[in-house]
C-alpha cells in the first residue's frame, strides 16, 4: 500500500486548498478512505471519511460545511477540498487507508502541510 498526499502550503484565512491523495498496491474500490490532520503539540484527529463506492461520507464538526471528501476509483485517487479556512485548520494532513496486508492493517501516507495564516 502506497499513499502519497500532495496540494498542502500556505494559504489566507478564508482561502481555500484542495489536497490529492494517491494511492496503490491495493485494491482501490474496494476501501474506504480517510483524511485524518494533526495539528502542532496535538494528537492525530480524524477529519473526514469516504466510503469505497463513495456514496457515503462522515465529516468532523470542524469539517463539517467547509470540507468535501471525495473519490476516483478509475483513477485510484482521493481528495479533500478545504473551503473558509481558518488558523486552526493548520496541520500536517495525512492519507489513511486501513487494508489488510501482510505489514498490518493500517496505511498512511507522509502527510502534507497546511498552514492557514496572514
Amino acid at each position: 500500500v502506497q499513499l502519497v498526499e500532495s496540494g498542502g502550503g500556505l494559504v489566507q484565512p478564508g482561502g481555500s486548498l484542495r489536497l490529492s491523495c494517491a494511492a496503490s498496491g491495493f485494491t482501490f474500490s474496494r476501501y474506504a478512505m480517510s483524511w485524518y490532520r494533526q495539528g502542532p503539540g496535538k494528537e492525530r484527529e480524524l477529519v473526514a471519511t469516504i466510503s469505497s463506492a463513495g456514496g457515503s461520507t462522515f465529516y468532523a464538526n470542524s469539517a463539517k460545511g467547509r470540507f468535501t471528501i471525495s473519490r476516483d476509483n478509475a483513477k485510484n485517487w482521493v481528495y479533500l477540498q478545504m473551503n473558509s479556512l481558518k488558523p486552526e485548520d493548520t496541520a500536517v494532513y495525512y492519507c489513511y487507508a486501513r487494508v489488510p496486508t501482510g505489514l498490518g492493517l493500517d496505511h498512511w501516507g507522509q502527510g502534507t502541510q497546511v498552514t492557514v495564516s496572514s
